[in-house]
């Protein structure tokens, strides 16, 4: 009895076409290089095939701590005076090696307990409380399981600092993902990328732009030499020397020596905005910033309580400005200096899109040219149709008549793949590419399964239809085990791969998916037209 199967051969003719448009969509013209420009707006090139720059990062979390204990400290300083505890310090005794730990000197001896509860109270969540003996000494330390989050957090916050740097750049189809195991490390790829010295500025500037009380000269030393000099030696935990060719006091173009409060007044997170201004009649270049609410207030409140002493403005670590407070700022600023008008863009840009959390250091980078993308797309296009080209030919030797029958379901499932990856935008590399052959592979290996479970049944003495039921009924749990479980494998590489691997892997599901259609149900439905118009006793040619 002859099968109907006029519902199925619409449904793979409608897969067909809707596949047909995920690959190209609707081109602007039928001449090559619209077609090329259609297909290329619908799946992207990996950094392989179209160049540009890779490069891993690591993330300087002792910055992140060093910022988040600079801050407890100004609230300990802040906080104990309300609760009418004194003290002679609040500092880091380490903050190079062991940022993580805060010691308060000088408590009265005989508030001991008050001030361990009130330490507990107000720090203990997230800091181990400990001392308080003869010396009456005490020292909060970071928690490790606080520790630990702040890392995890420090990685992602600057994952998506650079996100939004690199997205306002305009480049398309970036790859930013942490990169390694533990290691606080972010992989970057950025596809067609033409300047990647001034992405790689843009990325890496941490645009910590901090204002700092200036304790030593406000002039600045000449050297390290003479500001160690001056204090005897040695720097106070609470203090930091910073090296800058100030635009401000000084104006000889020389290097000086700074000596500054370690905790800034406003920086990172207290920016809002920021603006280029254009030169001024010295020819000077500027940025206005713009404070949050809590940062201008916190300004206010400093500069308000410290008219006529000096402040200095840090960029980068070094000291671009020393200003003397004439009176109360809330959350306007400026500074300004020879700088040149890329420089005053990417400054206002990268203070716009916010602060990196910590100072990234570059462990690797390399930059593709496109003449080597374009070389890897001709080689692999030539390799996957070559393969192509061989299997077909071998099914049609093979297999006789039935091959024919294979190789329409090969071509179905490449054109399912693309229009797949068509729909979904995915970025197309070089591993992926293998990936697309490894999945014609994988194809032909479904229908040597189901053809020679065919020729089993022939040779039992069954006719075409029966055969042709009996060989995909045994086969297909076979084919759908084998796909489910590579299935499975190339998902856990898309899950823990970086950007090639799970460019291998995006392409792999999407064709065994694929595949899964085009041996289970196109395979079948083109035997079952063939069978539909065979010859009472005509044999199968397979």
């Amino acid at each position: 009895m002859k099968k109907n199967l006029n519902g199925k051969i619409l449904a793979i003719v409608g897969v067909l076409l809707i596949c047909l448009y995920g690959i190209f969509g609707i081109p602007k013209g039928f001449s090559g290089q619209a077609i090329k420009d259609a297909i290329t707006q619908r799946i992207h090139l990996g950094l392989d095939l179209r160049g540009g720059a890779h490069l891993i990062l690591q993330v300087v979390v002792k910055d992140a701590v060093n910022a988040e204990t600079d801050n407890l400290v100004a609230r300990i300083e802040q906080d104990l005076p309300l609760s009418k505890i004194t003290f002679s310090s609040v500092l880091k005794p380490d903050a190079e090696q062991n940022p993580q730990i805060i010691k308060i000197s000088g408590t009265e001896p005989g508030k001991a307990s008050d001030v361990r509860n009130e330490l507990s109270n107000r720090y203990g969540s997230q800091y181990d409380v400990s001392g308080g003996g003869a010396d009456n000494t005490w020292t909060l330390t970071m928690k490790p399981s606080v520790l630990a989050d702040l890392r995890s957090k420090t990685v992602d916050r600057s994952i998506d600092t650079i996100r939004d740097r690199v997205d306002k750049l305009g480049v398309s189809e970036p790859v930013i993902q942490k990169y390694g195991l533990g290691e606080d490390q972010i992989l970057v790829e950025l596809p067609g990328v033409d300047d990647p010295d001034r992405v790689r500025d843009i990325i890496q500037s941490t645009s910590t732009l901090t204002v700092h009380a200036v304790e030593g000269s406000a002039s600045g030393y000449s050297s390290e030499q003479e500001a160690l000099a001056s204090l005897g030696g040695v720097v106070p935990p609470d203090e930091i020397l910073l090296h800058g060719d100030s635009q401000g006091i000084t104006s000889d173009g020389q290097d000086h020596v700074f000596l500054l409060k370690r905790v800034s007044i406003v920086g990172g997170n207290d920016f809002r905005d920021a603006s280029a201004i254009g030169a001024n009649d010295s020819g000077k270049q500027g940025v206005n910033f713009v404070l949050t609410n809590d940062g201008g207030q916190r300004f206010y409140d400093y500069t308000s309580a410290n008219i006529g002493k000096y402040m200095a403005i840090v960029l980068g670590n070094r000291v671009k400005n020393v200003a003397v407070i004439h009176g109360a700022i809330r959350d306007n600023g400026q500074i300004e200096g020879q700088f040149s008008k890329q420089q005053i863009d990417d400054l206002s840009f990268t203070l716009r899109t916010g602060a990196l959390p910590a100072t990234i250091n570059y462990i690797e980078e390399r930059t593709v040219g496109a003449s080597l993308g374009t070389d890897s797309i001709k080689q692999g296009v030539i390799a996957a149709v070559a393969g192509m080209l061989a299997v077909m030919v071998f099914m049609l030797i093979y297999y006789r008549g039935s091959g024919i029958n294979a190789d329409l379901a090969l071509f179905l499932n490449l054109v399912i793949l693309l229009g797949f990856m068509g729909f979904s935008h995915a970025t197309l590399t070089l591993p992926g590419i293998a990936g697309v052959i490894l999945t014609i592979g994988m194809g032909v290996d479904s229908n040597v399964l189901i053809f020679e479970r065919i020729r089993e049944e022939i040779r039992a003495g069954k006719g075409p239809a029966q055969a042709v039921d009996q060989g995909f009924a045994h086969a297909w749990i076979t084919i759908v085990d084998t796909h489910v479980t590579t299935i499975v494998s190339a998902a856990i590489l898309f899950m823990f791969g970086t950007g090639p691997v799970k460019g291998f892997a995006v392409t792999l599901v999407f064709g065994l998916l694929a595949n899964l259609f085009t041996a289970v149900f196109v395979s079948r439905v083109i035997f079952d037209s063939h069978v539909n118009h065979k010859l009472v006793g005509q044999k199968l040619s397979i």
